[in-house]
């Protein structure tokens, strides 16, 4: 999970950048959109709708901004027609990234996110091509100064948890996806607050970049392929030491 870790370290540093830029207003909205497109709008019966919604009032999002965007989604307001697709290519140092987006018109996403991998040293790849490395789990961060190792293991035992790892920044807690609502649940029967909750993809092999000009390479290409506005979700199985990390960041 380290690759993944170190992404997530990154992200969560810059997460109050990222909120004033709206991005992830933007973000969630789409999702809340696409999820009762696919799902309906009865959240009792659409668990990804679920984790949206969780997600925009952990965002602080106004409710009538949740509404309309399950309105559009289920098709009682015109709307936008949301496709997902999800692109996959090499980074520097052949390091596998998947890049999820949702979009209005394919064409310009699929150019857009060629050029960013071609200007920042990587290529886009053929469907199939790296998306066997990741695998989709569910994840929970819990920060350091909310519960205590003890705690944690127990209710993530009980909710089955497959594993709970110590990063720099907190807990992370993962499971397999249809267990994330029970564990997410439990963490909140508990009151513990949750820093992040969310499905993910995490690598199942990493790749070591102790080149620093690889690293700067990649950590640009991880932020510029996150700005583009139809992106939603970039994973990669990087792991960068943090002496090379510290050098770069």
């Amino acid at each position: 999970m380290s690759g993944h870790s170190k992404w997530s370290t990154i992200k969560h540093k810059k997460a109050a950048q990222d909120a004033k830029r709206g991005k992830a207003f933007s973000r969630i909205i789409k999702e809340v959109t696409v999820a009762a497109r696919i799902g309906g709008g009865d959240l009792s019966s659409n668990p990804r709708l679920r984790t949206a919604i969780a997600a925009a009032k952990a965002e602080n999002m106004p409710k009538d901004n949740i509404e309309r965007a399950i309105k559009k989604g289920i098709g009682e307001l015109d709307g936008a027609n949301y496709e997902e697709v999800t692109y996959e290519g090499y980074g520097p140092g052949g390091v596998a990234i998947l890049v999820e987006t949702i979009s209005d018109n394919r064409q310009r996403t699929v150019a857009d996110v060629r050029h960013i991998f071609t200007k920042r040293g990587g290529s886009l790849g053929e469907p199939g091509s790296v998306a066997w490395i990741f695998e989709k789990k569910g994840l929970i961060l819990v920060e350091k100064d909310k519960a205590d190792e003890e705690s944690l293991m127990t209710i993530a035992l009980e909710a089955n948890a497959e594993d709970i790892e110590e990063q720099e920044y907190g807990w992370e807690l993962s499971t397999a996806p249809e267990f994330f609502e029970d564990l997410k649940s439990a963490l909140e029967a508990s009151s513990i607050p949750l820093a992040t909750a969310e499905i993910t993809m995490l690598p199942g092999n990493m790749i070591t970049i102790e080149d620093e000009k690889q690293a700067g390479q990649l950590l640009i290409l991880m932020e510029d392929l996150e700005e583009n506005s139809d992106v939603q979700n970039v994973y990669a199985n990087f792991d960068i030491p943090d002496e090379i990390l510290e050098k770069v960041g």
